[in-house]
């Protein structure tokens, strides 16, 4: 669980589910500004529920992400939470992958 450097420029997020989603939000989110150079690959394995509150945090983190040319990939996202995204007309915003190694090989792949 929690946030691990996977190497030297990929952040791998065990995303918590709600409330303390919200807090591992704010901490990636600090971490990537800080950092500046990195991916982030975001596992959705724990979570069944997701706030807009959330919502807005995994936003935030993806512009700040994508205003550097970098990327934000989930993995393991339940159906229920990718309803979510598609009713919120974000399943087109955000990248999905269907495991962590996908996620992890399809960023090996471009960089």
């Amino acid at each position: 669980m929690g946030i691990q450097d996977w190497s030297e420029d990929v952040i791998l997020v065990d995303l918590p589910q709600e409330p303390e989603m919200g807090e591992e939000l704010k901490t990636v989110t600090e971490m990537v500004r800080d950092r500046g150079n990195c991916e982030v690959v975001v596992d959705f394995s724990s979570v069944d529920i997701i706030t807009s509150s959330s919502l807005s945090k995994l936003l935030k983190l993806r512009k700040l992400l994508g205003d550097c040319g970098h990327r934000l990939i989930f993995c393991n996202v339940a159906a229920a939470t990718k309803g979510i995204f598609t009713v919120t007309g974000l399943d087109g915003i955000f990248e999905i992958a269907d495991d962590k190694f996908v996620a992890l090989a399809s960023l090996q792949m471009v960089s």
